[in-house]
């Protein structure tokens, strides 16, 4: 790890020997925020909305409160290396929590606040957290009886203070934020320099968090990250995001996640204005309001941005419906020349300058007017989407990694895009392939291991000492990585083949039909695909061929649309190998949802909840193709 060592000076009476001087480069995660205040002192470092307005907390606000947040948990008894469980929404208190921990030296576990209370308590007892805070009242009731199994949490911590929290028969002590952060200010006042002893304790290779799996393919597993795991990360891919104070980005994924909590880090290592986004269902609202210059997604978010593009044509009318179809037609073909390195037709050039004009300039105005980077990971990003994106004067970058990971591998760089890649190794990292197609990888980025789980732990090391990171991919010529799928979601046929489900369902959702599909077929004679309609379009089609229907229940079913989504599939999939070919289909009257457990918090498909959930409808689908045969007949 190149990082450049800290400077020193003789201790002196005003200036102890446990201060250090703020390195060139961080190699703790305290060391990040304290160089906040120094390199990047501005008024509104973070940003959140509350009845309507923007609100700001300035850097040296920031820096502030998280001491004293640290200051209160040493008032209540926490001890270096005590785990504090930390379950919210995103908000600027998540990230203040987060850097109160780490200046009293206490391990945070993130937990997502759309986890049902079995999990939660999984997780509580799992990694046996003292404190846990909640973002208010109303969630410490719905968890009340998980908090009262858990003889481990000693204190609630609730970033909203309510009354009512007070005469709660909660087993655990119970305070606000506010009064937490109210008593760090007394034992500041009375010990000023308690909390820099305790900050400037941490090391690099000391333990900074654990966060759990989202459990897609079995039990969640804690990863163990260290400060050195996180800060290595953040500085060796600073190379790949050209990311600078003069930024502004929306955030909008789960601090739970390793992917946005870096990214954190990352926008407060860099001195970026932070807006925290109210909700997924208002992120169009938020840029419009924010006017972003840098977005971070995962693709079921870049995949929604596109889907309400095209409502918005279908709203005003045929013509526009057409008018955007030809210009994204234009803007894909307009990429490809240039990510090529090609000389653009002359043709060509007109007519993207016309498509832009009439359509591509209105589409990033809706996004703020402002956008030069979007960065998209968590899952593969369709190669179409990306080339429609770019061709939009859009620029979209792909990044691959793991929790275990830190979570960044690989990532792409505006001047060295691949389409279809997921961009080559950042900095101090490597990238290898095994024989079975599993991508392995080695460096600073790798945890620690799994929290009380040595046999797993084990289980994803190579004997050399190679993370074997679960997915299938290979290194192109150019040394750029490209992920094809899952190892443990990988299909395999009752005659043995093995089908890779994400790029067959990526070609599936070329189809403007098509919202949401799920390839199935495990251990069946064929794989078979569950689709979500895109319900606007579908209802748009049944109206102009009058097909009467009385219900979406009904028109899954009607024998007309299944047939339409059949050719849809056929028609998306011809190159397939006749074994990959999807044979049945099965219409879904519901989106597949967090809330309906069949996504992760990141929008990832959850697989094994898929099967479960939707058994009656597979059976059903293979029903009568997987009847044996009767050949006396």
């Amino acid at each position: 790890m190149n990082l450049v060592a800290p400077t020193t000076k003789p201790p002196t009476a005003e200036r102890p020997e446990w201060v250090s001087v703020i390195p060139a480069a961080p190699t703790t995660l305290v060391e990040l925020f304290e160089r906040l205040t120094r390199l990047h002192k501005k008024p509104n470092s973070l940003n959140y909305k509350q009845n309507g307005r923007w609100l700001s907390i300035s850097s040296d606000e920031l820096l502030r409160r998280s001491r004293r947040i640290a200051a209160g948990l040493y008032s209540v008894g926490l001890k270096r290396g005590d785990r504090v469980a930390i379950l919210s929404e995103s908000r600027p208190e998540w990230t203040l929590t987060d850097a109160g921990c780490l200046f009293a030296g206490a391990v945070d576990v993130p937990i997502y606040p759309t986890l049902g209370p079995p999990q939660v308590r999984y997780l509580l007892h799992d990694s046996g957290a003292r404190i846990l805070f909640l973002a208010n009242y109303q969630k410490a009731v719905q968890l009340k009886e998980v908090v009262n199994q858990c003889p481990e949490i000693e204190h609630l911590i609730l970033f909203e203070e309510n009354e009512a929290a007070n005469h709660a028969e909660f087993r655990a002590q119970t305070l606000s934020l506010a009064q937490l952060e109210q008593r760090g200010r007394t034992l500041e006042d009375e010990q000023p320099d308690l909390i820099d002893q305790l900050a400037h304790r941490s090391r690099p290779d000391e333990l900074a968090t654990i966060i759990y799996t989202s459990g897609t393919t079995g039990e969640p597993k804690g990863v163990m990250l260290t400060h050195s795991n996180l800060v290595s990360n953040i500085i060796d891919s600073a190379g790949h995001f050209s990311f600078s104070e003069t930024d502004t980005v929306l955030s909008v994924l789960p601090l739970s996640h390793v992917f946005e909590r870096t990214a954190m880090y990352m926008y407060l290592h860099h001195g970026l204005t932070v807006y925290f986004g109210e909700s997924f269902e208002k992120i169009g609202q938020n840029l419009r309001e924010v006017r972003p210059t840098i977005f971070v997604g995962v693709p079921r978010i870049f995949e929604k941005i596109f889907g309400r593009v095209k409502e918005k044509a279908v709203e005003k009318g045929k013509l526009n419906q057409a008018l955007l179809a030809w210009a994204v037609t234009v803007g894909k073909e307009y990429a490809k020349q240039t990510l090529s390195k090609e000389n653009v037709p002359l043709l060509l050039g007109l007519k993207h300058r016309v498509a832009d004009r009439l359509i591509f300039s209105k589409w990033r105005q809706a996004l703020g007017g402002r956008i030069r980077l979007l960065v998209s990971g968590g899952a593969a990003l369709a190669e179409e989407l990306v080339c429609t994106y770019l061709g939009a004067g859009l620029p979209i970058l792909q990044g691959y990694g793991l929790t275990e990971t830190s979570p960044v591998i690989t990532a792409a760089k505006l001047e060295d895009n691949r389409v279809g890649a997921v961009g080559k190794p950042i900095r101090n990292v490597s990238v290898r392939i095994a024989p079975d197609g599993e991508i392995e990888t080695r460096g600073p980025h790798v945890m620690r291991g799994y929290y009380n789980k040595p046999l797993d732990t084990k289980a994803v090391f190579t004997d050399d000492g190679w993370f074997k990171t679960g997915d299938i991919g290979f290194l192109d010529e150019d040394g750029f990585l490209h992920i094809t799928d899952r190892k443990k979601e990988l299909l395999k046929t009752s005659g043995g083949k093995y089908i890779a489900p994400q790029p067959i369902e990526q070609l599936i959702k070329g189809s403007r039909f098509v919202n949401q599909v799920v390839l199935v077929g495990n251990g069946r004679k064929f794989p078979a695909a569950l689709i979500v309609p895109d319900w606007e379009r579908l209802e748009s089609y049944v109206q102009l061929k009058g097909i009467e229907v009385a219900s979406r229940h009904e028109l899954v079913t009607h024998p007309r649309i299944i047939n339409l989504f059949e050719r849809q599939v056929a028609a998306l999939t011809p190159d397939l190998g006749q074994f990959e070919r999807v044979k049945k289909i099965a219409l879904l009257e519901n989106e597949l949802t967090i809330e309906g457990g069949e996504l992760t918090p990141t929008l990832k498909v959850k697989r094994r909840v898929i099967d479960q959930k939707y058994r009656r409808i597979v059976d059903a689908l293979y029903e009568d193709a997987e009847k044996p045969r009767n050949d006396s007949q």
